[in-house]
């Protein structure tokens, strides 16, 4: 009898699966080998579709006449040195006579799907394919999911629309690549890099930018007053003056006239409304879901988010797969519900929610359980293992894990219910208005710490006035005016997008859509999909339209310069993303043609490279100048590699501001800044130190020995010697693992 060759999409994976099959295995150099199995691994993305290049030697030089390149059968290439060595592990095992079948275990989803179909086709294999699909990693879901292998075939839905999505991806992208960087080759230096998926996200993000930069702040004034009933003294409450339901008061004048008028005042607290508000458990956490908290609480970008996940996955066996859009489970998993409460009550901090689930006659399922809402995976969960190896998570694993349980065991448990009081008082005809929230039942809020009897006091950022713990009032009480007074503020523009705000935007961009059938798809899947909306950010970065800056995403002039020129392009729309991705969605289950998807993506690439060149043919965005220079007083403008002292007459002083360092690209507001005062006042962010963390440092201009300028880091640390202190991203306190989400 032959062998089975397993391909795996990892080295880690590999090792995992051959523990439940047959063995010993022994161990060889890219593949393990077994009485009645072959393990190996495709390392991530081992083939890849070629450069245009590689198909004509012409295509080395961008020239618009080439346009558009459309491949009449797309080559694929092994994608580096190291991939070439498993490549060649890979296809001896394919071609080893011993084989008879194949099994694909790479991830369970679209790319793995394509990782998978093109090594095997790179590798021109004709052996028959069975498809390992696993959600856990724990050994008896492996054990379960090699005794259900299902036939290659079965997938084929699955690998047209993963070669379909990536073949899209490379001739809009290439092509539009190319058509605009040719174009603007005199404003920009370096490509203009432009796809289906990064550049209506890009577009996002400069939107609201440029709203920002419009924004036109406005003063307004606000008067609080502190009150006191007359009588059983103290019981001291806040309010904030209303006309009508406006909070706001245009003047300062108006302002104080109230003031004056309600000073030293009694009133009268003329309404008096409670009522009870249930706030249901959230539902179980999907991808995006997962990332938009972890960014909310602990300024995780979605990247680290994954990486924590998926090494959860992987390695730890405590999570299930993590690059799932569903957020709930299916029916023949309640038998594990309880049995996987029970391992997670182990735990002390997740006692108590465990026991509360584990006593549970009848289980909440009614927004748990979904066969129809769950595709290729279910929601993240924990896995019914033995044991889960807390002590071995690093602290971002352990934060992530931390919010997957809770989240788990809160679902099962009673809806919240807060008691919500309004009180209005009059003083002098003038109405203030103040409001008291307070939780009655803890609910599923008790799985994060939070008792009944506490209020949720804060302020809002629409001036209605801070939520407070109210003590007992009772209509028609007469009260004393304590303090009144006023206080100045300013209207304040649209906040800048996190990475937890843009996922959301990215994941429900169908709001942006005016098809109803578009937006329900983009409801699923909106811009991207979970497993790439991390990917798309970074690439973002990488070419150097957005930075972080903190927590939050900055669009660069040249990311801005990109959407301007782009106008209304449908490149620029999230309608495109939907109408593709509900596409795709439909090829997956067969209702939808590959080859007529293509035909329709050819067509639009046809059009995008016709536009482009038409419409950015004559554009000259003239270089950055950011004054004159300290050395010489000639201009210094902006070039490829930094800002020097130029002029037509004369090549200047030699004066330059290179633009490279620490892994980070100085933007022109650094260097004017630098140029004009010699230092920067705040901090700038984004700098990268040996270890890949970033940092942040304020920068000065210093001159060296021999006359020449150079901008180095003025921190106490630089000036000692020291290395930076470094940390990925900023962080809130540890302790936000075990606060719910606002109400």
């Amino acid at each position: 009898m032959g062998k089975t060759l397993v391909i795996a999409e990892k080295p880690s994976v590999g090792r995992d699966l051959t523990r439940v099959l047959t063995g010993p295995f022994a161990k060889h150099e890219g593949w393990l080998e077994g009485p009645e199995h072959i393990v190996t691994w495709a390392v991530g993305h081992l083939v890849q579709l070629a450069d245009p290049d590689e198909y004509d030697d012409r295509f080395k030089k961008w020239r618009m006449a080439d346009l558009p390149i459309v491949p009449d059968r797309f080559k694929l290439v092994v994608r580096d040195e190291r991939s070439k060595k498993q490549m060649t592990v890979v296809k001896r095992q394919l071609d080893r006579e011993d084989v008879e079948r194949v099994v694909n275990a790479c991830d369970a989803g679209r790319e793995g799907e394509l990782i998978f179909a093109y090594l095997y086709e790179k590798a021109g294999s004709k052996k028959p394919v069975q498809r390992l699909w696993l959600n856990s990693m724990t050994p008896t879901a492996i054990k379960d999911a090699f005794g259900t292998l299902r036939p290659g075939a079965e997938l084929a839905p699955l690998e047209a629309a993963a070669r379909s999505r990536s073949e899209a991806d490379w001739i809009v992208g290439m092509n539009a690549t190319r058509a605009a960087t040719i174009r603007l080759r005199s404003s920009f230096d370096g490509a203009v890099s432009l796809g289906r998926v990064q550049t209506p996200t890009l577009a996002i993000l400069a939107r609201r930018e440029q709203e920002i930069r419009a924004f036109k702040p406005e003063p307004y004034w606000v008067v609080d007053a502190v009150f006191d009933p007359l009588k059983e003294r103290p019981r001291v409450y806040e309010g904030r003056y209303h006309d009508g339901a406006n909070p706001r008061v245009a003047s300062a004048e108006a302002a104080q006239a109230v003031v004056d008028a309600c000073r030293d005042q009694t009133g009268e607290i003329t309404k008096l409304e409670t009522s009870e508000r249930k706030e249901r458990p959230q539902l179980l956490y999907d991808l995006t879901s997962l990332q938009r908290d972890a960014n909310s609480r602990f300024g995780f970008s979605a990247r680290r988010t994954l990486a924590a996940a998926q090494r959860l996955y992987e390695e730890h066996k405590a999570l299930t797969y993590p690059r799932t859009n569903s957020r709930y489970i299916t029916r023949d998993m309640i038998p594990d519900i309880k049995p996987i409460a029970r391992l997670l009550g182990e735990q002390r901090e997740y006692a108590a929610g465990s026991k509360y689930v584990l006593g549970l006659d009848v289980l909440p399922l009614g927004r748990v359980v979904n066969d129809a809402k769950v595709t290729d995976h279910h929601a993240i969960i924990p896995t019914r293992a033995e044991r889960h190896p807390v002590d071995k998570m690093s602290d971002d694993d352990r934060r992530i894990y931390d919010l997957v349980v809770r989240r788990f065991l809160a679902i099962f448990h009673p809806d919240a219910v807060f008691e919500n009081t309004r009180v209005e008082t009059t003083v002098a005809s003038h109405v203030f208005r103040t409001r008291g929230k307070v939780l009655l039942v803890a609910g599923w809020r008790a799985v994060y710490g939070e008792r009944a009897g506490g209020s949720d006091a804060e302020r809002d950022e629409d001036d209605e006035g801070r939520e407070q713990e109210l003590p007992k009032l009772n209509k028609g009480e007469r009260v004393e005016v304590k303090e009144v007074g006023s206080e100045e503020k300013e209207t304040k523009p649209p906040r800048r997008y996190t990475e937890g705000s843009l996922l959301a935007a990215m994941e429900t961009a169908g709001k942006l859509v005016d098809e109803e059938e578009l937006r329900e798809a983009m409801k699923e899947s909106g811009i991207g999909t979970p497993a790439t909306r991390a990917a798309i950010i970074e690439r973002l970065i990488q070419v150097g339209y957005v930075e972080r800056d903190g927590r939050a995403l900055v669009v660069t002039e040249k990311g801005l310069n990109v959407i301007r020129l782009l106008g209304e392009h449908a490149l620029t729309s999230p309608g495109l993303t939907g109408e593709w991705e509900h596409r795709l969605a439909r090829i997956e289950t067969g209702a939808d043609s590959r080859e007529a998807f293509m035909g329709d993506i050819v067509k639009f690439t046809s059009d995008t490279v016709g536009e482009l060149d038409r419409n950015l043919k004559d554009v000259r965005i003239p270089r950055a100048n950011l004054g004159p220079c300290p050395v010489c007083g000639h201009d210094i403008v902006e070039n490829r590699k930094g800002y020097s002292c130029w002029s037509r007459e004369d090549p200047g002083c030699g004066f330059v501001i290179w633009k490279s360092k620490a892994g980070k690209n100085l933007p022109v507001s650094v260097a004017r800044e630098l140029i004009k005062t010699g230092r920067t006042e705040k901090a700038v962010t984004g700098f990268k130190g040996r270890s890949g963390k970033s940092f942040r440092a304020r920068l000065a201009l210093q001159q060296t020995e021999d006359g020449k300028w150079r901008v180095e880091f003025d921190e106490p640390w630089a000036r000692e010697g020291a290395k930076p202190p470094e940390a990925e991203e900023t962080e809130a306190p540890a302790e936000a693992a075990a606060q719910p989400e606002a109400a």
